[in-house]
């Protein structure tokens, strides 16, 4: 052994024992005084100082602190109540500039229990320190309380520590015993070792080890501090309300989260026993998550507001909670974590991304959470679930997330290990959409990029029944508490909007290729948007989502074809003939035997009371909120009529009010224009000043190639962030986020995140789609960008592209000549340019 490479502790006789310190040692000490501790490493640290070391006392702990004389001494503070990678993240990157051969000192590892809650996070902590120490070359000192952690926390750390000692607290000299020492060896190393002042004696009597010993413990804890916590709940009883209270606090704090506006609703709303039913559903530990929280919080809302009616209505869930806790041990116990560093750093933000996220897709859980998740799975049996996201920071004030990470559909069909399996890579691939592009863009533009945002996930019974060879709900939709998309004076934004579709709810909240919705305003249910009669078919629902069971598959399927099956209910709830589109067929020559049939709802909104139920539930929710929500629901009714609406999503609608009224030229009609049209806008009134308009030109951009359109979106998305400091105005044909390039440009909202106003097109075959209460519209809403939809055909509406056409195209000047794209994408300055929108007058006007 290189003597350079030897590190004494500063007390000759455990020099003597454990054959010195090497570099690259961590040393962890189980205690039962942290006195005795203290001491070790105030020898260790007066030795380090004699040499010369840079030596770093790192303070987290609830203890006094260790050294009193910190002269020589580098101490850094660090706070675990910033969460676990906050705290982590800090420490590591402060390793790192340090370098090699520091010194380190740690406060007491057992006192992050308070802060996380969970022997397997501080169990993650040293995995992460540990190694990287080691690589660095330095020499850590540790301690862990004895007997406050689990057998699988201490066997973790022993297998990755180089050093793992018990000391004893006895009089007149503590007791050290050596568990593990690594590469070193000695014929009594492992005997316990009286430290006394300058040597150690060895005890080698089995009289004076048992007399020694015999009545101390050395137990750890077979239940995880987090499950301690919860058998502690339980056991409370109802004559100790003041117990009862501080554990309900601390439950909240443990799983749905520190101060915020939502922890204020959680504590008004959830008892005890809501709580501790929440965590004896929840797998791993951690936090449950911002979807988990939305959408147990807004169901005790609404029975605490009104029990009867809404108890009545409310389906009841039997969901599940993947504890966010389980998404960090994936990455340490996978080994990814410098990764995962060096990502979120600025320079490997996007570009390590890929990397990180593919490995997402591909590790392997523990022992531990593999069998809990088959109990989970065996609880299910063969229903379909749902798995998804929810992150510590989704559906919160301020962020929704809509859309940006993901949820699996577990059809759940075929042997056991076939459905553990597919549930399993549903979970990893929730992991991976962390790192999908548009999210990252998301947390950049918001200041989110550095915040903790551990991945719980939500496992919920998927709501609906079978239908033949099929299983889905009969509507499912989204619900806006206040509604942002009034066509008219007449609409009161206040009552609320939904847009309901027939099957499962993935085309509600998505736009669908080819596909519409229909939409309800709350206060005028059966009012309709604005379209030609002749029209209403082809604006309707045409497929719905449902899974397929023999295929074990989520796929569409024609509403036509499932209709007329045994829907257990009646149809005419969901669709009404279309005996005017069937007397135009038969005008025009068309024999046709069926009546076409429209998804309206119009039974479901004429006959039932389930339009002011969603009135009422949404009032009730935002009044509690003191804030617009959002909601994502199904409904199923029996053959008797009465229906359950299943609430699986609750969180803050970002809004922005329609705002005052602003003049409206008068002579809107008389003066040249880019576009003058009627309706079809959201964003209140405005008087948007533009600087520049970039627009795709329709026949022109029809005329690419696929390859040669998707080129286009990735173009639109560097014009925009070369002009993301000027007011843009964003015009093109067909839908904006599209993922087929024959209905409109596929650009990521992320691409167009910093657009002014939007423009849809209707020319040359493309048409808008008014996917209001999508989460494309809810990244317009959030980022507070103008939408229109302009219909070139309508004799009403004025469409002159010449206007912008006829000025110079700086498209050359931003992105270099290409002679694929300059007669493509035209680019203008447009410094005297407004855009005009009255809400009461329904006019939307660019000039």
């Amino acid at each position: 052994m290189n003597i350079q490479r030897r590190v004494s502790t500063g007390h000759a006789g455990l020099d003597q024992v454990i054959d010195q310190l090497r570099l690259g040692d961590n040393v962890v000490w189980q205690v039962d005084a942290i006195p005795d501790y203290a001491d070790l490493a105030r020898a260790f640290v007066d030795k380090a100082k004699q040499d010369g070391r840079n030596i770093i006392y790192v303070r987290f702990g609830h203890h006094a602190p260790l050294f009193e004389d910190k002269s020589g001494i580098t101490v850094f503070n660090a706070n675990p109540e910033d969460g676990f990678e906050s705290f982590t993240t800090t420490l590591y990157a402060m390793i790192g500039r340090e370098g090699e051969q520091a010194f380190y000192v740690f406060d007491c590892l057992s006192d992050l229990l308070s802060s996380w809650h969970s022997d397997l996070m501080i169990r993650n902590f040293f995995n992460i320190m540990c190694p990287y120490l080691y690589v660095l070359d330095t020499v850590a000192y540790f301690a862990l309380r004895r007997g406050a952690h689990t057998n699988t926390t201490i066997a973790g750390i022993r297998e990755t520590t180089q050093l793992l000692l018990d000391l004893y607290h006895m009089e007149p000299f503590p007791c050290v015993h050596p568990l593990k020492v690594w590469k070193r060896y000695s014929s009594t190393m492992f005997l316990p070792h009286q430290l006394e002042e300058a040597h150690a004696r060895s005890i080698t009597s089995s009289a004076e080890a048992a007399a020694l010993f015999s009545d101390l413990s050395r137990g750890s804890r077979e239940e995880d501090y987090w499950r301690q916590i919860l058998e502690r709940a339980v056991s409370i009883p109802d004559s100790q309300k003041q117990a009862q209270e501080e554990m309900r606090e601390l439950l909240i704090t443990m799983l749905l989260g520190a101060q915020s506006r939502m922890h204020d609703l959680c504590l008004r709303f959830f008892k005890l026993k809501d709580l501790i039913r929440i965590g004896q559903r929840e797998i791993g530990t951690g936090f449950i998550g911002g979807k988990s929280v939305g959408m147990l919080v807004a169901r005790k809302i609404l029975r605490a507001a009104d029990p009867e009616r809404f108890s009545k209505v409310l389906e009841a869930h039997d969901s599940y909670y993947l504890g966010a806790d389980i998404f960090y041990s994936y990455i340490v116990q996978n080994g990814w974590w410098a990764l995962r560093t060096r990502q979120k750093e600025e320079e490997g933000y996007f570009e390590l991304a890929p990397e990180f996220q593919e490995k997402l897709r591909t590790g392997v859980f523990s022992e531990d959470i593999k069998e809990q998740f088959w109990q989970m799975l065996e609880y299910f049996g063969q229903s379909p679930i749902i798995v998804r996201s929810s992150s510590l920071l989704e559906d919160n004030f301020g962020n929704a997330f809509a859309g940006k990470y993901d949820s699996v559909f577990c059809v759940n069909q075929g042997t056991p290990e076939e459905r553990y399996t597919a549930f399993e890579q549903a979970v990893r691939d929730i992991y991976a959409s962390t790192m999908n592009r548009d999210a990252l863009r998301y947390r950049l533009n918001r200041g989110l990029s550095d915040k903790d945002e551990q991945m719980a996930i939500l496992v919920q019974r998927v709501s609906g029944d079978y239908h033949e060879s099929n299983f889905y709900p009969h509507a499912a939709g989204v619900g806006n508490s206040y509604n942002l998309y009034v066509w008219d004076d007449q609409v009161d934004p206040t009552s609320g909007m939904l847009r309901l579709v027939f099957g499962l709810g993935t085309r509600a909240v998505d736009r669908t290729e080819g596909d519409y919705v229909r939409m309800v305003t709350l206060d005028q249910p059966m009012r309709v948007l604005p379209v030609h009669p002749e029209e209403r078919l082809l604006y309707s629902q045409h497929g719905a989502d449902v899974l397929d069971l023999p295929k074990n598959v989520l796929c569409e399927k024609q509403v036509s074809n499932i209709i007329n099956l045994d829907l257990k209910a009646d149809k005419r709830l969901f669709v009404t003939p279309d005996f005017d589109t069937m007397q135009r067929l038969r005008e025009r020559g068309h024999a046709t035997k069926s009546v076409p049939e429209i998804v309206d709802f119009d039974g479901l909104l004429r006959r039932t009371d389930f339009a002011s139920t969603m009135k009422s539930m949404l009032a009730v929710l935002a009044d509690a909120y003191d804030y617009p929500v959002d909601i994502e629901f199904t409904i199923n009714f029996d053959r008797d009529g009465a229906y359950r609406i299943n609430l699986l999503q609750c969180r803050p609608l970002q809004t922005r009010s329609v705002g005052e009224a602003l003049p409206f030229p008068e002579d809107a009609g008389d003066r040249p224009c880019f576009f003058h049209s009627h309706g079809h806008f959201m964003g209140g009134n405005i008087c948007q000043k533009i600087d520049y308009v970039i627009y795709v030109r329709p026949r022109e951009y029809a005329a690419l190639s696929s390859r040669d359109q998707y080129e286009v979106a990735r173009l639109i998305g560097m014009l925009n962030h070369k002009l993301k400091s000027h007011s843009v105005l964003l015009a093109g044909p067909g839908r904006w986020g599209t993922m087929t390039p024959s209905l409109g440009v596929p650009v990521h909202f992320a691409e167009i995140a910093s657009v002014a106003v939007l423009c849809e097109i209707s020319s040359d075959g493309f048409s808008p789609e008014l996917s209001y209460g999508s989460h494309f519209f809810q990244d317009l809403v959030e980022s507070g960008i103008f939408y229109v939809a302009v219909f070139s055909a309508d004799k009403e509406n004025v469409f002159s592209p010449t206007y912008v056409i006829a000025r110079d195209n700086m498209f050359a000047q931003f992105m270099g000549t290409d002679p694929r794209f300059s007669d493509v994408i035209h680019v203008a300055k447009t410094t005297s340019m407004c855009v005009y929108s009255d809400v009461s007058s329904q006019g939307v006007l660019c000039r």
